[in-house]
């Protein structure tokens, strides 16, 4: 089965809204509202904590995405573009939380999208 380019676009986007998802956590995660005398999240936290619910509306819409894109072509060849979450989230904590990209990251960063590329060629 020969791998078709929407079902790439597909999961490349996919790789967007859950490293965006992730981000919604991580905001989530900072707006909790901790009680320091018990270390325990209260319930109304989590309530009207609507990071949380976009976050996880936006794994359920991508891993729907991803199941669309998998009919579409290799499991080998489109699960690996996954790794490029992992991208899109460095690169999303450097804009939104300010955090350092250090050279080790953009290696890190470098190594992975070879590795995807060499995965992709290799499939020809």
């Amino acid at each position: 089965m020969k791998t078709q380019p929407w079902a790439i676009g597909i999961v490349l986007f996919f790789t967007l809204l859950t490293s965006s998802a992730q981000v919604m956590y991580k905001l989530a995660a900072n707006s909790f509202v901790f009680d320091l005398n018990n270390i325990q999240i209260t319930a109304m936290s989590i309530l009207t904590n609507y990071y949380l619910y976009i976050g996880a509306i936006l794994y359920i819409i991508s891993a729907i995405l991803l199941i669309i894109a998998l009919r579409g072509g290799e499991l080998s060849v489109l699960y690996p573009l996954v790794a490029l979450s992992y991208v899109w989230v460095g690169i999303l904590s450097m804009i939104i939380f300010k955090e350092p990209m250090t050279m080790l990251k953009w290696a890190g960063v470098v190594f992975i999208i070879i590795g995807v590329s060499c995965i992709g060629v290799g499939s020809k």
